[in-house]
């Protein structure tokens, strides 16, 4: 095993097209793996727009000098102490969600994505924009042998962020569903939606992203502040944009769900009760998952046959990569990957 690797850290939180760049290759100790964790070699790592909020500083910091990423695919190399769920040359899955306390009301009624102890891969802890990472052995998944590495990382975040929006924005079977940005998370979402039945209409500034999402079965596609050409009975906020959430609330029937799924939102303008509130609306927010979330959906993502749409980057240029998340209009994820 190595004693340094190359890895990719935030110096100094800035805006991602600032000379220098905040984000920096460097080399760092290879991790040694704690009681409880495995140490994994990275295969691939998408790029999230979380790590772009982590970057520029819209999170605030939490480690200095942090390793971004957290849609992580690689194998065992080493275990710690008292581990004992995955073997040696296992390829196994390293998400968002890092550490629960395990013991506070909110882990012990299931919902321990609100743990006031959580802890996430990628702001918290090094993650996987780097030849090494370590994980918890709990908080690691095992993921679908049909998936290769790069069509597996968007999974981890993106996907699993998504179906548990897609919970909370209460769909009813057969209805219409509105979806507000249209990069990763949403284009996964999307899938998942149509395979059940539900009509999906999407609301994009990218011309390019609009294309896509009429390419995966969308019924409609239109610009980011239009008028829905139907009714929405749930509604989903990938977008971190606040000014998008009026247009998202006047968009809904009544008695539709609005999901906010972001870890990040500008402020939202003000809202008019009888526009946008009224007629018994639901606003809800998103906030991480649990392992469950991401259980199930691994499972369901593997059975439905859901395909991320994916463009791989090679490792040295995860910067690049992250300035054009910034700028929007993806087509499905970028993925780091490393060289074989």
């Amino acid at each position: 095993m190595p004693e340094q690797m190359r890895a990719w850290a935030v110096k100094v939180p800035a805006p991602i097209e600032s000379d220098p760049c905040p984000l920096q290759l460097v080399k760092k100790p290879v991790p040694t793996p704690a009681p409880g964790e495995v140490l994994v070699q990275v295969l691939a790592c998408g790029v999230c727009h979380t790590d772009l909020h982590v970057t520029e500083g819209d999170l605030p910091v939490h480690q200095p000098e942090v390793t971004p990423g957290h849609e992580i695919v690689g194998r065992v190399v080493a275990s710690g102490v008292s581990t004992q769920r995955f073997a040696i040359g296992d390829r196994i899955g390293i998400p968002w969600f890092r550490h629960a306390c395990g013991v506070c009301r909110y882990c012990r009624s299931g919902h321990e994505n609100l743990c006031p102890h959580s802890l996430y891969t990628g702001w918290d802890h090094d993650g996987g924009y780097a030849e090494y990472v370590t994980v918890p052995e709990g908080f690691a998944y095992r993921i679908p042998a049909r998936f290769k590495d790069v069509e597996a990382a968007p999974l981890l975040c993106a996907g699993i962020i998504g179906y548990r929006a897609l919970l909370r924005a209460n769909v009813p079977a057969g209805g219409r569903l509105g979806l507000y940005g249209f990069g990763g998370s949403a284009h996964l979402a999307a899938q998942l939606a149509i395979k059940q039945g539900i009509e999906v209409h999407v609301f994009t500034r990218g011309k390019d992203a609009q294309k896509f999402a009429l390419e995966l079965g969308c019924a409609s596609a239109q610009g980011a502040y239009d008028r829905a050409p139907v009714p929405l009975d749930s509604a989903i906020m990938f977008s971190p944009a606040g000014a998008m959430v009026p247009n998202a609330l006047a968009n809904l029937a009544p008695n539709g769900t609005l999901a906010l799924a972001g870890i990040h939102l500008s402020d939202v303008p003000s809202l008019n009760y009888q526009d946008h509130l009224f007629h018994e609306k639901t606003v809800t927010s998103v906030e991480s998952n649990t392992r469950r979330d991401g259980e199930e959906f691994l499972t369901l993502a593997d059975r439905l046959g859901i395909t991320p749409t994916v463009t791989a980057v090679p490792f040295d240029q995860a910067d690049q990569a992250l300035k054009r998340v910034s700028r929007g209009n993806i087509d499905g994820a970028y993925v780091l990957e490393m060289p074989s």
